[in-house]
């Protein structure tokens, strides 16, 4: 399957810098619906309980269930910075994988990000369309998009909606995507997306900034976040190997932090940053990661005394953002969080917890999974209950959220919304009308 070649061209303008040469007047001459008007409303979907709150007891007035963007996702952020937790954001490739971080995040009564890859974007689409010029990975996490801003406000949570690692090579990826949130701004005053990441770290750290500028210019225009990472996070995610880099990549200075930072403040606050301090994609055996969490507070003390009179009350002027966590000592999460860390990226783990909760259930039920008839109650007896994808894709579910909840534990993101417990699902009325067959 291939898009043609008209469809492509309405989302993709064009690739690295020449992509800034489109126009994005014609924001000015649509009008928009209001900014409070949910999906359930522009839909008629059933909208009741969570979904129905236009805010929350203990966050800002901003701050509502569903997408938020803009100003809402800034006051989110700086409540996090500013109330010691971080915000898990999960790399997500399914709607299966989606709906558990919403199910965790009610659960835990806190915010989630929920972030595409530009792989799992792929995947989301389906690997039998074709991804020439990232056709199907830009309508991928178009449609997880799309997917997100529905069941969000359902769920009755804040969800900052993020896409993961871009390099230089990927950047007709994110420039599809921005073009997207572009014609979404147009008719509802806010982009598609949250916030994108733009990783060079690979590239010389001036071509890194100038680039990163460029882009937050257009971001800006619309309430976008620019998410920029300064040096290597070691080890291999989603086919970026950087597991054999010069150690001292994997460490970045409070200078070059400085100098992200003074380039990109003028242009808009709406920027965090992804320093290194010895993070490792994937899991390893204790010992073998060497985080240096300090590395965060020196920078910030630093670069307070670089504005003097003009920094922060609370001396952290960067948001910083925590790759490759999974498996990192609770005690290094932590602290990096009291150093102004306000988002940790979890991948390894959830995948882990996904595959786990298949392979258990696999293993309760192995003797009904072997055939369609026949099983340890009699040679005619039926598999079908058994065999039902949705049996094994909600173990799974259910493992990642039992997972999640140690996230949100670890990251002090936990009782954050002040909507209390969770109530437990209703859904009784057997496999023909939504419930499970076993």
């Amino acid at each position: 399957m291939k898009f043609g070649a008209t469809l492509f061209a309405t989302v993709v303008l064009g690739s690295g810098a020449d992509a800034f040469t489109a126009s994005t007047s014609r924001t000015s001459r649509v009008s928009r619906v209001s900014l409070s008007e949910k999906i359930a409303d522009e839909l008629s979907l059933p909208c009741e309980d969570e979904c129905a709150l236009k805010s929350f007891p203990n966050l800002p007035e901003s701050v509502h269930p569903g997408v938020v963007t803009g100003q809402a996702m800034v006051d989110l952020l700086n409540h996090a910075k500013e109330n010691g937790y971080a915000i898990p954001a999960v790399n997500c490739v399914s709607s299966s994988s989606i709906n558990a971080c919403l199910e965790a995040a009610r659960r835990n009564d806190a915010p989630i990000i929920i972030q595409f890859s530009s792989g799992g974007s792929q995947f989301y689409a389906g690997k039998g369309l074709d991804n020439k010029n990232y056709a199907a990975a830009i309508a991928g996490a178009v449609s997880g998009a799309f997917h997100v801003r529905t069941l969000s406000e359902q769920y009755g949570v804040p969800v900052i909606l993020h896409t993961d690692h871009c390099a230089k090579k990927l950047l007709p990826w994110v420039d599809g995507l921005l073009a997207a949130s572009e014609r979404y701004y147009e008719k509802h005053g806010e982009p598609l997306f949250s916030s994108h990441m733009i990783d060079l770290s690979e590239e010389p750290i001036e071509e890194n900034i100038e680039i990163c500028k460029d882009y937050l210019a257009r971001f800006s225009k619309i309430g976008m976040l620019l998410e920029m990472e300064l040096g290597i996070t070691g080890g291999e995610e989603d086919g970026v190997n950087n597991e054999d880099v010069p150690l001292e990549d994997l460490y970045s200075k409070p200078e070059e932090i400085y100098q992200v930072y003074d380039a990109l403040t003028p242009i808009s606050d709406k920027f965090t940053v992804a320093a290194a301090f010895g993070n490792v994609h994937g899991v390893y055996s204790p010992g073998n990661v060497k985080l240096e969490p300090k590395i965060l507070t020196r920078a910030q003390d630093y670069i307070s005394e670089k504005l003097g009179d003009k920094a922060p009350a609370d001396k952290k002027p960067v948001k910083f953002v925590f790759h490759g966590g999974s498996g990192s000592d609770v005690s290094d999460i932590q602290e990096a969080i009291s150093y102004g860390v306000i988002k940790m990226n979890i991948d390894t783990d959830t995948q882990w917890s996904y595959w786990e909760g298949i392979k258990n259930f696999e293993n309760k039920y192995h003797d009904y999974l072997q055939g369609q008839i026949g099983n340890p109650e009699g040679p005619e007896k039926p598999n079908k209950k058994y065999y039902d994808p949705r049996e094994c894709l909600r173990a799974a579910e259910v493992n990642t959220v039992k997972r999640l909840d140690k996230c949100f534990a670890d990251l002090k993101c936990v009782n954050i919304l002040g909507l209390g417990e969770a109530e437990e699902a209703e859904n009784v009325l057997g496999p023909r009308r939504g419930g499970l067959p076993v």
